[in-house]
C-alpha cells in the first residue's frame, strides 16, 4: 500500500482520460477513482499562558486523506495543531498520539499538553456528572513547541472509507506508515523540514513510537530525522506481559507496581514510594526471580524464605501467596489487596477504588480507575473540536474505538504478540544511527497497564545507549497527568528535555 496526496492523484487520473482512445472511454470511467473527498479544516486565532508565557497561536484542525495506489480515499486522519508562528521554522515540533490501539489523542491533549484541559477531580475520585469544565492549561508545552496531535486511523474522528480494507491500516506496520505519511504531509505543507522534531505518545502510542521512528528514520527515501522521542507509560516488551503458564517475567516486571500499591493503601510500610519500589526490584530480580525459575525444584525452606518477603512487600498473606504459587497476576491483585475493605483497586491507576457486586470472585468486575475519568474527556474533546474550532461531522468521537483493536495484526517478521512481540529494538537502531536521538521515559508508581520495571527492562537492554535516555517518575498511575502535581511535573521534565537538545 502506498499513499498519495488526492491532487496528484486527481492529476494523473485526468492525464490518463485525456490520452486514452475513444474506444477505451468506458473502461477508463470504470477504473476511475471513486468520489473524492475535500478535506476539511477549521482554523482559531486564540492566545494563553503557557509556562508563564503569553504566547498568541492558531489551533488548526484538519482531514489528511490517505489514498490507494488507484487514487481511491482510503483513510481521513484528522490532527489538531497548535502552531505559535507559522513562519518561524527554528520553532520545535512536537507530533502526539495517544495509544490502545484505537485510542483517540483527546487523552494528552485534553488532559496533559493542549492549551485547554477538562478540570476534572486530582485526587483519584470519579469525574461524577456533567458538567465537566474546560479550563486554561497553564502547562501546555506551546511556549517550548509548536504541537500536532494526531488520531490515528479508527480513532477520534478519523475513519476508514468504503474502499478501504482495514487489514491495510489496523496493525503494527500499518498503522505507523499511515501514521508517518500523515507526519510527512503535515511537515511539508507547513515548511518545517528544518525544524527540530520530537515524537510520542502513551500506552500502545509508545509501541506505536518505535515503529513509526523506524519508518520516518529507517526509510530509505524522504528520510525524516528525529531530536527526541517522549514515551509516557512505556510498553514496549509485551511478552513481559503476558502472564501465560510458564513465562515468569510477568510475575518479575509487576511485583515492583504491587508493592506501590500496597505502600499506597497502607498495607505496607515504607519511608516512601521510592524506597519500597527499589526494595521490591531488588527482590524481583534477585530472590524471586531465582525461586521462580527453580519451578518445582525450590526447596522448602528457599520457598518459605521467598513467601514471607513476597507477602511483607505485597501485602497479601502468606497462605493466599501459597495457594498461587507465589505466583499472582495483576487481575488477581486488585481484587485481593482490599478484599478486607469490600474494594478493588484500579488497573490503569492503582490510587482509584471501587466496589463490585459482591466481595467473592477473583477479579474485579471493571476498571474504576478508567470508568471514573472518561465520560469528562469524552465531552471535553466534543466541546472543543465541535463548539469552539468549528469542526463538522455526523461521527462521534471515537476516544476508545473497539474495532481497531479487535482487528489488529500484532505481527512482525520473525515475531508475534503470542511469541515475543519486542520493539524496543527499533529505538535502539534509531538511537545508534542517529547520535543525536535522544528519549525521555516517564511512568507512574501506580500503573499496572505498563508497568514502570517493565519499562526500565525494556530499555535498559543491550543496544540503547542509556546516557541518551532519562527517566522520570510520578505520583500517580497509567494517565500521571490526572493528578494536578503530577501533570505540572510532567510538563516541566518534557519543557527542560526539548530545551536541552
Amino acid at each position: 500500500m502506498t499513499y498519495r496526496p488526492i491532487l496528484a492523484s486527481l492529476c494523473a487520473a485526468s492525464l490518463l482520460a485525456l490520452s486514452a482512445q475513444p474506444a477505451l472511454a468506458q473502461d477508463a470511467e470504470k477504473e476511475a477513482p471513486a468520489e473524492t473527498i475535500e478535506p476539511q479544516v477549521k482554523s482559531r486565532d486564540l492566545s494563553g499562558t503557557f509556562g508563564g508565557q503569553r504566547i498568541s497561536y492558531t489551533a488548526t484542525i484538519g482531514e489528511t486523506v490517505l489514498t490507494s495506489d488507484k487514487g481511491e480515499p482510503e483513510a481521513v486522519i484528522v490532527t489538531t495543531s497548535y502552531v505559535k508562528d507559522p513562519k518561524d521554522t527554528s520553532r520545535p515540533v512536537f507530533f502526539i498520539y495517544n495509544g490502545g490501539p484505537g485510542s483517540g489523542s483527546v487523552w494528552l491533549q485534553m488532559g496533559a499538553f493542549g492549551p485547554k484541559r477538562v478540570a476534572i477531580p486530582s485526587d483519584a475520585r470519579d469525574d461524577g456528572a456533567p458538567p465537566y469544565p474546560l479550563v486554561d492549561n497553564p502547562d501546555s508545552l506551546l511556549d517550548v513547541a509548536d504541537l500536532v496531535f494526531i488520531d490515528p486511523p479508527g480513532t477520534g474522528f478519523s475513519y476508514l472509507t468504503d474502499e478501504a480494507d482495514p487489514e491495510d491500516y489496523y496493525g503494527l506496520r500499518q498503522d505507523a506508515r499511515a501514521v508517518a505519511e500523515v507526519i510527512r504531509r503535515w511537515i511539508n505543507d507547513n515548511g518545517r523540514w528544518g525544524s527540530p522534531k520530537y515524537l510520542g505518545g502513551e500506552s500502545y502510542g509508545t509501541t506505536r513510537t518505535a515503529m513509526v521512528v523506524d519508518e520516518l528514520e529507517g526509510a530509505t527515501y524522504n528520510d525524516v530525522g528525529l531530536n527526541g522521542l517522549i514515551l509516557i507509560s512505556t510498553i514496549l516488551d509485551f511478552a513481559a506481559r503476558e502472564p501465560t503458564p510458564g513465562n515468569e517475567m510477568a510475575y518479575i516486571v509487576t511485583l515492583p507496581n504491587m508493592a506501590a500499591a500496597a505502600y499506597y493503601h497502607g498495607k505496607v510500610q515504607a519511608p516512601s514510594v521510592e524506597a519500597i519500589a527499589e526494595e521490591a526490584r531488588q527482590f524481583a530480580i534477585g530472590p524471586f526471580a531465582t525461586a521462580l525459575l527453580k519451578g518445582q525444584d525450590l526447596p522448602d525452606a528457599e520457598r518459605a524464605a521467598v513467601r514471607a518477603e513476597l507477602s511483607r512487600l505485597t501485602g497479601l498473606s502468606e497462605r493466599y501467596l501459597d495457594q498461587a504459587n507465589l505466583r499472582v497476576t495483576s487481575q488477581r491483585f486488585y481484587k485481593e489487596l482490599l478484599r478486607d475493605r469490600g474494594l478493588t483497586i484500579g488497573r490503569l491507576d492503582a490510587r482509584y477504588t471501587g466496589e463490585d457486586y459482591d466481595d467473592a470472585g477473583e477479579t474485579p468486575d471493571s476498571d474504576p480507575s478508567f470508568y471514573g475519568i472518561d465520560a469528562g474527556y469524552t465531552a471535553a474533546i466534543n466541546q472543543w473540536a465541535r463548539e469552539t474550532l468549528g469542526f463538522e461531522t455526523d461521527r462521534g468521537y471515537n476516544s476508545i474505538g473497539s474495532e481497531p483493536g479487535r482487528n489488529w495484526d500484532w505481527s512482525l517478521p520473525g515475531q508475534g504478540r503470542n511469541a515475543y512481540l519486542n520493539v524496543a529494538p527499533f529505538i535502539g537502531r534509531a538511537m545508534r544511527q542517529n547520535s543525536q536521538l535522544r528519549v525521555f521515559n516517564a511512568q507512574g508508581w501506580y500503573d499496572f497497564a505498563t508497568p514502570f520495571f517493565g519499562a526500565e527492562y525494556s530499555l535498559k537492554r543491550m543496544g540503547i545507549p542509556q546516557d541518551r535516555v532519562t527517566y522520570e517518575y510520578y505520583d500517580a498511575g497509567h494517565m500521571m497527568y490526572i493528578r494536578d502535581e503530577d501533570r505540572a511535573k510532567l510538563s516541566a521534565d518534557i519543557r527542560a528535555f526539548i530545551r536541552n537538545r
